[in-house]
């Protein structure tokens, strides 16, 4: 690529904003631990709701799209766009919940809706489980598609590639806390989305593609294009279609689509102004997130099968790629070393903004684990705030060295990763009924986390070496039904079979956070002089539902239009404005 001083000038300017503003934000955010971490839970739902967006804008998201469309098609985003419907789920049922809980964590969550030894292991072990152990893996993750990015694009090496992104990175997250994170996110957000637009528009402008209608006809291409998967063939539909509607978005845990939210979602929610702040940055996210952003990725990724039809293309095109980091996720970034002066600049300036957003998101959020729900839980009760930052502070640059350490030792998509997500599965269902359902344990939770271990332990090392269950490749698929109906199963049984926790933990919870009392009435009929809230779960439920056909609506809508079919595009456009009319009317009952 000609990088030229324009270009570095570009990129010079983006790392210098960004350490300012974690300089501006140092301050406040050392001034206590709920600042630092939460920004004084006063933040407004735009900011909140663009850094959810910048938070997702992960370097290795386009890599992930690209590749997901070479393989699949367009039909193939369903992987991810089925988890809409736990996004809007969250935004019209659980983020005033969250709010209303008023834990500094989700994690502080088991100690409020739980009690005793179970309550307290859940947090301990979790806190060390999802702050380092996972979070390191997630940015090891990232880290990776950087080095990809680095590599292709700047022949970079991956040492230094790690060096150049996360120095800048830990300095303004370890100084500016969330609030610096949040600000850099803002301007981050704009540099992604200004880069990624471009990058799409001068694609189609390339000699070997011609114009936007030349890309659709061309005979790669054109069988690409549609919204919906083969029907004929169920071994095409049913994992790129079926699973995902029917299981996958409420079954299992994806990173920023948790059931029931979670994460740095719920951090972004816990440090809202308010109620309705949380709602309205939740909802943001999920309009900007899957109806907003898509298209230029795929743009890019059809693109890419004109100029780089088959992988040994791209190994022609690029030889000091290693072959074991040769595959379908690298078009993306090899479609960027066609761009021009300038462009080029704001576009590798796009792809430092997507990695640093998301790895500063998972330091602070990963960070607040180990010093809310470990440090000064279970080490330093009595800890003060000047201490906690500095714990803070730490293990933000502990955290970015284990996973750069991670990442140099990586070479191409994870094993390790898909295990981990296969772990989870079957678990989201308790996330989505602890609010509303009395009788959840902490047993409950203990319960599914240990068998859901052990079920992905099964499929995915000890059952490949002795065939107890056959599954065929073309149906890997069945290993994620099998493990959610086991893990399922598996954690009511021990429901069951366990104590409830007692009745003063169980009104302290609801007194606190107001749920629908519907699953909460055989407590609440045992004190006649208790108030039951009837709530709006219906509305709420009706509110999601409709949010998920505005989005998917003006998802299509944009991609009818890109196809050139008006009458389709017209109608969709439609359903999306009277979805958003609804939701607008609705807003201020929504409470």
């Amino acid at each position: 690529m000609n990088v030229t001083a324009l270009d570095w000038g570009i990129i010079a300017a983006f790392f210098l904003i960004s350490l300012l503003i974690g300089l501006f934000s140092a301050k406040s955010a050392g001034s206590s631990a709920k600042e630092f971490f939460l920004s004084g839970r006063n933040m407004p739902w735009w900011l909140l709701g663009v850094s959810m967006v910048a938070t997702t804008f992960s370097a290795d998201t386009p890599n992930l799209v690209t590749d997901i469309v070479r393989k699949n098609g367009v039909a193939g985003n369903w992987a991810w766009w089925a988890f809409l419907l736990t996004g809007m789920l969250t935004v019209f049922v659980y983020a005033k919940l969250w709010r209303r809980s008023e834990v500094t964590t989700d994690l502080e969550f088991y100690e409020l809706r739980y009690s005793g030894k179970g309550a307290a292991f859940l947090r301990a072990f979790r806190a060390i489980y999802l702050g380092v152990f996972f979070n390191v893996v997630i940015m090891a993750t990232v880290s990776l598609a950087a080095i990809k990015i680095g590599g292709v694009m700047l022949g970079l090496t991956p040492i230094q590639t790690l060096l150049i992104a996360s120095v800048v990175t830990v300095i303004y997250s370890s100084l500016g806390g969330l609030k610096g994170v949040l600000l850099t996110d803002f301007f981050q957000f704009f540099i992604a989305i200004i880069g990624s637009f471009g990058a799409a528009y001068y694609v189609l402008d390339l000699p070997e593609i011609g114009s936007l209608q030349g890309l659709l006809s061309h005979d790669v291409v054109s069988t690409k294009l549609d919204f919906l998967p083969d029907f004929s063939d169920p071994n095409v539909y049913i994992p790129i279609f079926i699973l995902p509607i029917a299981i996958q978005w409420w079954a299992t845990w994806y990173p920023g689509a948790e059931p029931g939210g979670g994460g740095y979602i719920a951090q972004r929610m816990l440090s809202a102004k308010d109620e309705k702040n949380a709602i309205g940055a939740t909802l943001f996210f999920n309009v900007a997130h899957y109806a907003l952003r898509p298209w230029p990725w795929i743009i890019v990724a059809l693109g890419s099968l004109v100029i780089f039809p088959t992988i040994a293309d791209l190994q022609q095109a690029f030889p000091q790629i290693p072959i074991d980091k040769l595959g379908d996720d690298l078009a993306y970034s090899a479609m960027l070393t066609f761009l021009p002066t300038g462009l080029i600049g704001i576009v590798l300036a796009s792809l430092i903004a997507a990695v640093m957003s998301t790895l500063s998101t998972h330091l602070n959020w990963g960070s607040s684990y180990v010093v809310n729900d470990f440090y000064l839980r279970f080490v330093k009760p009595d800890a003060s705030d000047k201490q906690l930052v500095a714990v803070g502070r730490i293990s933000t640059v502990v955290l970015m060295l284990l996973s750069a350490l991670l990442a140099l030792a990586l070479s191409s998509a994870l094993d390790a990763f898909q295990i981990l997500l296969q772990i989870g599965a079957g678990t989201g269902l308790i996330f989505i009924l602890r609010w509303f359902w009395w009788r959840i344990n902490a047993y409950t939770e203990i319960s599914a986390m240990a068998i859901s271990f052990v079920v992905a332990i099964f499929f995915e090392v000890i059952n490949p070496k002795i065939g107890l269950i056959e599954i065929a490749a073309d149906q890997s698929y069945l290993k994620l039904i099998y493990s959610v109906s086991i893990t399922t199963v598996g954690w009511l049984l021990v429901t069951f079979f366990t104590q409830p926790e007692k009745d003063e933990v169980l009104l302290n919870f609801y007194r606190k956070v107001t749920p629908a009392s519907m699953g909460w009435k055989k407590v609440l009929d045992r004190y006649p002089s208790e108030k039951q809230e009837k709530g709006q779960l219906g509305t709420e439920v009706g509110l999601m539902i409709t949010g998920t056909f505005m989005v998917y609506a003006a998802l299509f809508s944009t991609g009818f239009f890109i196809y050139g079919n008006v009458l389709p595009g017209v109608i969709a456009a439609v359903i999306s404005i009277v979805g958003a009319i609804v939701i607008i009317r609705a807003w201020k009952k929504i409470h």
